[in-house]
C-alpha cells in the first residue's frame, strides 16, 4: 500500500456499481484515494466504505462533474487518474430515436469526457503527469442496432481519445479507451458466452485489473488506444 501522504488520486464516474465499483475497489487496493460519483446513492456508500469522496450526480450534467472534481481536489489536492464510465443511453429503432434522446446520449457519453478533460487537465499539467481510461464498448468497432446511440457516441469517444492523446502526450498525460465485451456486470441471457471465442462472459474483476494497468506506470508508453477486453468476440483487426 502506498504511503497515504503520497497516494495517487483517481476520479471515477459511474463508480458506485458494476464495472465502476469494481475499478474503484481495485484502485483502492492499489493505494489510490478516490472521488466517486453515480446517479444513485451507491457511489456515496462505496466511497464511505473505501474512505473516499462520494457524491450523487450524473456524468451527463456539467455541474455534477464540476462538483466531483472540486470536492476531490479540495480533499486531496491533486488528480492523477480519471475513469470515465457511464451506463447505456436510451435505446430504440434507429430512425425512431428522438432528437432529445440523441442529445441526452451526447451529454452522457461524449460531452462528459470533454468536460472532464477540461476540468482535470490543468491539474495534470501542473503535476507533469496523468492518465485516463474511457470505458466504451466493443461495439464501437462493430456497431449493433440494439444500442444505436451508444455505438455511435462511444465510437466518437474513441476518436476523442486519440485526439487528446496526441495533444497531451508530450506532457506525459495519457488517455486510452477500454472496450468491454459481454461482462457479468449485467444479467446476460443463458448462452451469451457461446459465441465468444473464450466461451464465457468476462468478469468485472478482469475489466478492473485492465483499467488499473492502463492507469499505472507499467502502461507508461500506451496512449491513444482502443483496448478491447472482449474474450475475442470482435472480428475487427
Amino acid at each position: 500500500m502506498t504511503d497515504k501522504t503520497q497516494a495517487p488520486v483517481a476520479i471515477i464516474t459511474g463508480g458506485g456499481r458494476g464495472m465502476g465499483a469494481a475499478i474503484a475497489r481495485e484502485l483502492h487496493d492499489r493505494g489510490y484515494r478516490l472521488g466517486l460519483m453515480s446517479p444513485s446513492g451507491s457511489a456515496v456508500e462505496l466511497a464511505a466504505e473505501l474512505g473516499g469522496i462520494g457524491i450523487k450526480g450524473s456524468a451527463g450534467e456539467a455541474s455534477d462533474l464540476e462538483q466531483l472534481v472540486n470536492k476531490t481536489v479540495e480533499a486531496y489536492g491533486r488528480v492523477d487518474a480519471v475513469v470515465n464510465h457511464t451506463g447505456h443511453p436510451p435505446k430504440g429503432d434507429l430512425i425512431d430515436i428522438t432528437d432529445e434522446k440523441w442529445v441526452a446520449g451526447n451529454d452522457l457519453m461524449v460531452l462528459s469526457v470533454v468536460r472532464m478533460a477540461r476540468l482535470v487537465t490543468p491539474y495534470m499539467l501542473k503535476q507533469g503527469k496523468g492518465a485516463w481510461v474511457n470505458i466504451t464498448t466493443f461495439a464501437a468497432f462493430e456497431p449493433s442496432l440494439v444500442f444505436p446511440v451508444s455505438c455511435a457516441y462511444r465510437a466518437a469517444v474513441g476518436a476523442y481519445t486519440k485526439l487528446y492523446a496526441d495533444r497531451y502526450g508530450a506532457n506525459n498525460i495519457r488517455m486510452n479507451a477500454l472496450l468491454p465485451g459481454f461482462i457479468d456486470s449485467l444479467d446476460h441471457k443463458p448462452g451469451t458466452g457461446d459465441n465468444v471465442p473464450m466461451k464465457r462472459v468476462g468478469t468485472m474483476n478482469e475489466i478492473a485489473k485492465t483499467a488499473a494497468f492502463l492507469l499505472s506506470d507499467d502502461a507508461g508508453y500506451i496512449t491513444g488506444q482502443n483496448i478491447r477486453v472482449d474474450g475475442g468476440i470482435t472480428r475487427h483487426v
